[in-house]
């Protein structure tokens, strides 16, 4: 299966360091109680304490200062955290289960950070809110491993395609090769700029150094995919990602309308951070690669970054279409570059030099210089059940970074929920931008639908 001691590879380095230290946290909502003895049979028969990540220590070579995984023994009742009282008990505020969810793991970045003295994951039972919080360290795996990974625990679960591939590129031609190599080189100087000194217009969206550190809360976004989908074909050749970010340039814009107290020009570039999928094959994978020792193939962290620019346009009065329209141009040219794989490349240089500390600063500074983050991963097509308990929702956060505002999607059985964690010191009102997100879809989608019938 694996060696005893495994070096780490240079992008979980990258997430061990304090400056980009990062937690992936998953909800699972259930459609009855949890018994949480099957529950437990469910986790210690799974392919998770298979795999070598999750039974690993990480611990770092006295003589050369290096980091590698060490097997261990897994003792699960450590891992698996069972919560019987209702958040509510604590903050009568609190009106439903995804609210109470919600306001728990807003707080957990800060409450509770992952002991060092066992493998890097828990799983937090809350039993009055019929969910499961999957706790895993980054340098684990990236979101597209750790959703393979809960889908192998469903006993119902069907084959998973992607169900909004992004085009991979095309390089016949000489025009191609050029416009690719072009696109390449302006994203990565641009990409270089962002980590030295070139930063957002300041908003009140606006983060900066120490908003990890500031209190959070949680809110979330709910978009039926059929509704992505009319809108992706009333804008010829769009994507789910071209539709979400153009409803998400749409909401900020009428946030900042109603609450920004200084007047921005039109056009004020909103620049933000996200994280794209280098394997060779998107989509979930098949988790019984780790049973036959495939599993370095594309389990880890097989990711880049791009910036992702959006820009500030008056909201009134304006075809909700053209945001859509404005984004996928931006991607076209994203998805010819290779902008991605020069970030992933830059990131391992910059990790093998003796001072990884200072590749984490400089990924930090970019952080603190743009102004969202944001990931879109595909879930499960169709319902899955756990421990014969079905599933009802799932949805993904993230500890906190120098940012005030973290998104993350993850689509599920025909619908997609779009966790928004935000430095409430900053953004009061998440609950807010996520009907502003709702509503620019549905005006998106009411749109498409008045464009197909004048056709």
């Amino acid at each position: 299966m694996a060696e005893r001691n495994q070096p780490l590879t240079p992008m979980d380095r990258i997430f061990l360091q304090p400056k980009a230290y990062h937690i992936v946290n998953f909800a699972v909502a259930f459609e009855h109680p949890i018994d949480v003895v099957s529950f437990k049979t469910l986790i210690q028969n799974s392919i998770m304490l298979q795999h070598p990540r999750f039974c690993s220590l990480i611990v770092r070579d006295s003589c050369t200062g290096r980091e590698h995984w060490r097997r261990t023994v897994v003792d699960i009742d450590r891992h698996l955290i069972v919560l019987h009282r209702p958040i509510s008990a604590v903050d009568p505020s609190i009106s439903d289960d995804q609210d109470a969810v919600n306001n728990y793991m807003a707080d957990l970045p800060i409450s509770s950070p992952l002991p060092i003295d066992k493998p890097l994951w828990e799983i937090h039972l809350l039993l009055a809110h019929k969910t499961a919080v999957f706790r895993v360290n980054h340098a684990l795996g990236d979101g597209f491993s750790l959703m393979s990974m809960l889908q192998s625990f469903s006993s119902t679960t069907r084959k998973v395609h992607d169900q909004d591939a992004p085009p991979r590129r095309r390089w016949s031609g000489v025009w191609m090769l050029m416009k690719s190599f072009w696109y390449t080189v302006v994203f990565a100087f641009q990409f270089l700029m962002r980590l030295l000194w070139v930063w957002d217009e300041t908003t009140c969206l606006s983060g900066g150094s120490g908003v990890e550190l500031w209190p959070r809360r949680l809110a979330t976004a709910r978009f039926r995919l059929d509704d992505m989908k009319t809108v992706k074909r009333a804008v010829g050749q769009a994507t789910i990602n071209d539709v979400l970010v153009g409803a998400i340039s749409c909401g900020f814009s009428r946030y900042l309308d109603t609450r920004s107290t200084k007047a921005l020009k039109e056009g004020t570039q909103i620049t933000g951070i996200s994280m794209v999928n280098l394997r060779p094959r998107a989509g979930l994978q098949d988790i019984s690669d780790v049973i036959n020792g495939n599993y370095e193939t594309w389990w880890g962290n097989k990711i880049g970054v791009i910036l992702f620019p959006i820009y500030y346009h008056r909201s009134r009065n304006k075809d909700p279409l053209q945001f859509v329209r404005r984004t996928k141009t931006i991607m076209d040219k994203k998805k010819l570059s290779l902008e991605a794989l020069f970030s992933n490349k830059l990131m391992e240089f910059g990790i093998s030099f003796p001072v990884p500390k200072l590749l984490s600063t400089f990924y930090n500074r970019m952080l603190r210089n743009t102004t969202f983050f944001i990931s879109n991963i595909v879930g499960p097509r169709d319902e899955i059940t756990l421990a014969g308990n079905p599933v009802k929702t799932i949805r993904l956060t993230s500890s906190s970074l120098p940012q005030a505002i973290i998104m993350h999607m993850v689509s599920y059985a025909g619908m997609a929920e779009m966790q928004i964690s935000v430095a409430k010191d900053i953004i009061p009102d998440p609950k807010v931008l996520a009907n502003y997100f709702e509503d620019a879809l549905l005006q998106m989608k009411q749109a498409a639908e008045a464009q197909d019938s004048n056709c």
